[in-house]
This record gives structure tokens, C-alpha cells and sequence, in this order.
């Protein structure tokens, strides 16, 4: 197991918001990429991180609509990636590097949640696709430009979903197995959160670290594809149909949901830590059973890197990429 996932009893809780992890925090002259900025989590991790002075760069699908919902935030710009598209993560990675400056965080936060199924144009199957390769991708692309930052902070949107099994390396597709869309789902999160162990072990040296976030179970766009039967089976709803919130049972707001990715990109205590997954703004503890902590499995420094080299051969990338 990752020897620094312990937790390190800070002062927060799950009803801790971002702007309460970030206070004091000063990020001026500080870059941030952050997928899925435009909705939900990302856009209150936006809203937070441009409140602190930061630069944000916002890819989005469409363009027009991370415009809209992102207008009056200051010092944000919008750019057009598709994460499925191999050429485009290359083209928005591309005209960022052309411009020779330092990334010092990279967020990933956005994600597709228990879709009925489809598959990228590779054949692989979406909820991985999307969740884990595409972000795989992005990360390598701008790999420059965060070691140019010397100090620098990738952080992987990961989920409580990773308890749930699901999760067969040789198997990521779904060939040989009925199409489970929570399973899917599982899989790409456990995914997500050995892909950000794996990283740190490749960035530390250049003083990038990487940690994956649960960030709390939260009701919005991401929860597009489950049913109000779904919802209700999982004790998300009020009986008006509203969204719970319940921060002690893990039912969170995006403020407070968005605590533990900001906490990730900006605690000075993190700074020589890293590959840990991370809730209620601390490191979670490794867990065998109950909803709280990781899994023993997803905190493997050798499942990590099992996942590292099959993502390599799924990508095309090159492990030179990271160094």
C-alpha cells in the first residue's frame, strides 16, 4: 500500500466549504487548467481558485454554454476539447504549450457518470474512456509545461464509486462481460485514482505531485443517466424530489463537495505528499469495509502501475512522455 495514505487530521469536516479549505491561500500568477469547469464541481472549484488569483483555463465540449455559465467569473478563459478526441486533446495541450509558461495546477474534474453504453472511436469502452484515458491523455500532453512549474499539483476527480466492484484489468471494455453500467462507472473511478498514484511516483522528482478526491456524494448534472427510482434507492432525494443534503452521511452541496479539491491544490501541508485519495479535506484512511476510506486495491502502488502500462499500450504514449 501507499505508505503516505494515512490520514492527517486536519481541522476540517465534510460540511467545510472550498472557500473556507482556501482561506489565506494566495495563488497570483498561478495557472490552472480545470476540465469540467463549467458545471457543478468544477465551476465552484473555478469560482473558488479564480477568487484567490488565479489564471483558469476552462476546456469545454461546447464552448458556447462554459461561456454562459462561467461569465463574470474574472481571469477565465474557455477553450474547446473534447475529451474522446485524441487530436483534439492535442490541438487545446498544443496551443497552450505554444505559449511557454509554467501550469501549476491541473484539475480533472470532469466525468460522465453510469451511461447506458458507447464506445470512443477506438472501440474503448466511454465511462473509461472519457473518465480515465482521455484525462491519461491531457495529463501527458501538458507534462512540459507542469514541470516548467517546478512546483506543481495534478488532481483527479475520483469518487466513492470505486468501492463497488467492477474493476478487471483485463477486461476494461466490457468484451467479455455484460455491460454494467454502475460497474463501468466503478471501474473508471477506481481507475482515476491509481492513475493519480502511478503519476506521483513519475512527478515528484520534478516537484509535481497528484491526488485523487471524493469529493462527496452530490446531486447534479453527473447523475443525468439515473433514474428518480435509482435516486430514491440510493437515499438521494428529499420527498419533494429535491437533492439531500447531508453532509455527516456524505450528502453534499457543491461548495462543500468541491472542499476536498481545492484542499488538494493549495494545503501547504501537502507538499510532500502525494498519490493519496483523499475525502472531507484530508487523506482517507484505507478501508476494507463501509462506505468511508479507499479500498486496499485501489491504493496499490502495483495495480497502479499494472493500469500505467495498459493505458500506455491503449494510448499510444510513451513512457519517455513522463520524464
Amino acid at each position: 500500500m501507499n505508505p503516505m495514505q494515512k490520514p492527517l487530521g486536519t481541522p476540517h469536516t465534510p460540511f467545510t466549504t472550498a472557500e473556507e479549505v482556501a482561506r489565506g491561500i494566495d495563488l497570483s500568477g498561478k495557472t490552472a487548467i480545470i476540465t469540467g469547469g463549467a458545471s457543478g464541481l468544477g465551476l465552484e472549484t473555478v469560482r473558488v481558485l479564480a477568487g484567490l488569483g488565479a489564471r483558469i483555463i476552462v476546456p469545454a465540449r461546447n464552448t458556447a454554454a462554459a461561456r454562459e455559465a462561467l461569465s463574470g467569473i474574472a481571469g477565465v478563459e474557455i477553450a474547446a476539447m473534447e475529451l474522446t478526441d485524441p487530436s483534439s486533446i492535442r490541438a487545446f495541450a498544443n496551443a497552450f504549450l505554444a505559449g511557454d509558461e509554467p501550469l501549476h495546477l491541473l484539475i480533472l474534474s470532469a466525468g460522465i457518470m453510469a451511461t447506458p453504453l458507447f464506445r470512443d472511436p477506438d472501440g474503448r469502452e466511454g465511462q473509461f474512456a472519457t473518465n480515465h484515458l482521455g484525462h491519461f491523455r491531457l495529463t501527458a500532453a501538458l507534462w512540459p509545461a507542469l514541470k516548467a512549474a517546478n512546483e506543481a499539483r495534478v488532481v483527479v476527480l475520483s469518487s466513492r464509486g470505486h468501492l463497488l466492484p467492477g474493476f478487471d484489468l483485463t477486461d476494461l471494455d466490457f468484451i467479455r462481460r455484460p455491460y454494467d453500467k454502475v460497474a463501468a462507472y466503478a471501474q473508471s473511478k477506481t481507475a482515476n485514482a491509481l492513475f493519480a498514484l502511478a503519476l506521483d511516483s513519475r512527478g515528484r522528482n520534478h516537484g509535481i505531485r497528484s491526488y485523487s478526491v471524493h469529493p462527496g456524494s452530490i446531486l447534479g448534472n453527473l447523475a443525468k443517466h439515473a433514474s428518480r427510482d435509482e435516486l430514491e434507492a440510493y437515499g438521494a432525494l428529499n420527498p419533494d424530489g429535491t437533492p439531500l443534503i447531508d453532509p455527516a452521511n456524505d450528502k453534499k452541496n457543491f461548495a462543500q463537495g468541491a472542499a476536498t479539491m481545492v484542499w488538494c491544490a493549495t494545503a501547504p501541508e501537502l507538499a510532500r505528499i502525494g498519490g493519496v485519495y483523499c475525502e472531507d479535506s484530508d487523506i482517507a484512511p484505507i478501508e476494507t469495509e463501509g462506505r468511508f476510506g479507499v479500498r486496499p486495491y485501489s491504493a496499490d502502488p502495483e495495480l497502479a502501475e499494472a493500469l500505467w502500462t495498459e493505458t500506455l499500450r491503449l494510448t499510444g504514449e510513451v513512457p519517455q512522455r513522463f520524464m
